[in-house]
C-alpha cells in the first residue's frame, strides 16, 4: 500500500477555509483566491493523502466524508501550531522576549500575583514564563546571578548597587498567634511580652542575608524557610510571628488566628521593589509585568520602567 504524501500548509488552509465557510466559493473569498484555485488545491490535497475529504455529489454544499472528519482535527492542530509559530517569530522580530523568568518574594500575596499572571497570559500568549518564589535575599540573588530577568524583592534590594529598582507597593504585616497561645489570651499585652515566647521567623539560605535578622523581637526564635510552614505552625499555637495581612485575613475572621496588639510593635509595611540588573534591562513583556505588578501592589504608575531608579 502506498504511503500518503506530505500536504502543504497552504493546502491545509484551503481545507479548513472550506470547512469553516461552508463552500468553495466562500473559501475563495476568505483567502482571496478564485474558486477554481480552491478546487485545484483540494484535489491536490486529496491526491497527496490518497483520501476523499469532501462528498460533492448530490449537494450544493461540500460535506465532509468520514475520512475528512478524521483529518480535520489534525489539520486544525497543525494550523494552530503554525499560527503560534508565526506569532512568536513576529514578536521576536519586534523585540519581544521568547521567555521571561520572574522571581517573587514569598510575602507577595498569591492572589495579587495570580491576577497579574492571568492577564499576562492573555497579553503575551507566545511568551513563556518561568516563576520562582523565594524568601528575602534569595530573590535578589536570582536576579544578580542572571537566573531571573526581573524580580519582586523585599526591602533588601535597596542596598544592592548592581540592581536597578522601582517601588511597586507594599503589604501590611501583622503579629498573630493562635487563640490558645498565651499572648492571645493576655490583654492588654505588656511591653516586651513577645520576648518571652518563641517567635517564628522567616529566613532563607541566601548569603545576602547570612547572619541578619529582620523584625525579630524575641530572644527565642525558630527559623523557617517556608512561609506556608510558618503559617501552619502559627495556627497550631507553636509560637507567634508576623504575617502578611492578606494571607491571614480569613484566619482572623474565622478565629483561627488572633491579631496581637503589641504596644512595642508598631504597624509595619513590607515594601516591594521591582528589580533588574543594570546591564540587563527588561524587555517589553518584562516591563509589562513590572508595571501591572505595581498597579496590583498599590503603585499604579506604569511609566517607562527601565529609566526608573530608586533612591
Amino acid at each position: 500500500m502506498p504511503s500518503p504524501g506530505t500536504p502543504t500548509y497552504d493546502q491545509l488552509r484551503i481545507f479548513l477555509a472550506i470547512v469553516e465557510t461552508g463552500s468553495f466559493a466562500a473559501a475563495g473569498k476568505r483567502l482571496n483566491r478564485a474558486t477554481s484555485v480552491i478546487s485545484y488545491g483540494i484535489a491536490n490535497l486529496e491526491m497527496q493523502l490518497g483520501l476523499k475529504l469532501f462528498d460533492r455529489e448530490g449537494t450544493r454544499r461540500p460535506v465532509l466524508t468520514e475520512a475528512g472528519r478524521a483529518v480535520l482535527a489534525e489539520a486544525r492542530t497543525i494550523a494552530h501550531g503554525m499560527d503560534g509559530l508565526r506569532a512568536k517569530v513576529k514578536g521576536l522580530l519586534e523585540g519581544l522576549e521568547a521567555e521571561v523568568t520572574l522571581a517573587v518574594d514569598v510575602m507577595l500575596p498569591t492572589a495579587w500575583l495570580a491576577r497579574v499572571l492571568d492577564a499576562f497570559h492573555g497579553a503575551f500568549p507566545t511568551v513563556a514564563l518561568r516563576l520562582h518564589v523565594e524568601a528575602l535575599g534569595a530573590v535578589a540573588a536570582l536576579v544578580l546571578e542572571g537566573r531571573a530577568v526581573i524580580g519582586v524583592s523585599g526591602p533588601l534590594a535597596a542596598e544592592l548597587e548592581a540592581l536597578n529598582r522601582r517601588a511597586l507597593g507594599s503589604v501590611p504585616m501583622v503579629p498573630v498567634a493562635a487563640p490558645s497561645h498565651p499572648l492571645a489570651q493576655e490583654k492588654p499585652l505588656a511591653p516586651g511580652a513577645g520576648r518571652e515566647h518563641v517567635q517564628l521567623v522567616l529566613t532563607d539560605r541566601s548569603p545576602l542575608t547570612a547572619g541578619r535578622d529582620f523584625s525579630v523581637l524575641s530572644d527565642r526564635s525558630w527559623r523557617l524557610a517556608d512561609l506556608g510552614a510558618k503559617h501552619a505552625l502559627l495556627k497550631e499555637g507553636i509560637g507567634w510571628g508576623n504575617m502578611p495581612l492578606p494571607l491571614v485575613e480569613a484566619d482572623l475572621a474565622s478565629g483561627a488566628l488572633v491579631r496581637l496588639e503589641m504596644p512595642d510593635r508598631p504597624a509595619l509595611d513590607y515594601g516591594f521593589d521591582g528589580i533588574w540588573r543594570t546591564d540587563t534591562p527588561p524587555g517589553p513583556a518584562a516591563c509589562w509585568l513590572l508595571g501591572h505588578l505595581a498597579e496590583q501592589c498599590g503603585e499604579g504608575d506604569r511609566s517607562a520602567l527601565p529609566s526608573d531608579r530608586g533612591a
